[in-house]
């Protein structure tokens, strides 16, 4: 999915001034690669979010540079509900880029019915791809998942045109036996927590 994005080229720098265009409602940036000179950028905050919840990840830069770009990072505030920065990376839309794209799980696992937990032990994948065919995410179908059983890098379905730079065997979720709590454990959780001596005063106080 490709949208259009309009930029501004920033002229002014630092954290200072970063600040008061955030302030203001732009977000700062930078965009780079392919050996040519780095350009520093302004866009606007809500279109940047809206190119986010479409799930983009290739746009075409208008405005101040006319570019079609990769968004290679994004740097977050620390809630994780502010975008403090943004990464461009000049790429044409058929080259063959590597990125990292979230795995998330779909289905219910039949395992899990038998008893079993379900372990998701791997939550992204690098993978390369068609700089225009980026995708938001990878869906991993548990339907099929019964216990002792997992899948695999090489079970997943990648979108047309890419391949997983991590190794085929590589497990991506399984299904197994939950572990048995040690008998010692299980009679001090049968016996409870420790009484706390505050509160037995405050029971016998009211008693009287």
């Amino acid at each position: 999915m490709t949208e259009e994005l309009n930029v501004q080229v920033r002229k002014e720098h630092g954290k200072r001034r970063n600040r008061r265009m955030r302030k203001a409602g732009t977000i700062p940036a930078v965009l780079y690669g392919h050996g040519e000179a780095t350009v520093s950028l302004a866009i606007a905050a809500d279109a940047f979010e809206a190119v986010l919840r479409h799930g983009a990840r290739m746009v075409n830069l208008a405005g101040g540079v006319r570019q079609s770009a990769l968004i290679r990072d994004i740097q977050w505030d620390t809630w994780g509900s502010e975008v403090l920065h943004v990464d461009f990376t000049r790429v044409s839309a058929e080259e063959k880029v590597e990125v990292q794209v979230g795995l998330e799980l779909r289905g219910e696992a039949p395992g899990s019915r038998e008893g079993g937990n379900v372990e998701q032990l791997l939550h992204e994948l690098s993978i390369v791809c068609p700089a225009a065919g980026v995708p938001e995410k990878i869906e991993v179908v548990v339907n099929t998942l019964n216990l002792g059983d997992s899948i695999t890098v090489a079970d997943l379905e990648l979108p047309s045109g890419a391949t997983a730079v991590a190794a085929p065997e590589e497990v991506v979720v399984q299904c197994v036996e939950p572990m048995e709590m040690p008998e010692e454990e299980m009679a001090e959780a049968e016996a409870g927590e420790p009484e706390v001596i505050g509160e037995k005063r405050e029971e016998e106080s009211g008693e009287e």
